[in-house]
């Protein structure tokens, strides 16, 4: 199993409200269509800090399902919102 985090800021002059409404047609329409998709939440930290964990059942897997989601339109909205310059995204392999 792979577990992706994505962390990031919201772009300047983006509300927690339109963010929230992106992330949410991100949840229904993109991720849980993808082949390998588990489970994704996203989660608010301090001084404006966001980080979206997602589960797959594997590296190719989530790899596919990125190649696959850029063009979507709630993906599209999705990433507009976000800083690009302070995303990090980083990938760990389970052990159990």
């Amino acid at each position: 199993m792979l577990i992706e985090i994505d962390m990031f800021q919201l772009a300047a002059e983006t509300s927690e409200v339109a963010f929230l409404e992106a992330d949410r047609a991100v949840q229904a329409e993109v991720v849980p269509r993808a082949a390998g998709f588990v489970r994704r939440t996203t989660a608010r930290g301090a001084g404006g800090d966001w980080a979206v964990i997602t589960l797959w059942r594997s590296e190719a897997e989530a790899d596919a399902s990125e190649e696959l989601s850029r063009e979507h339109p709630a993906q599209i909205r999705f990433m507009e919102l976000v800083d690009g310059s302070s995303r990090r995204t980083s990938r760990w392999t389970t052990l159990d």
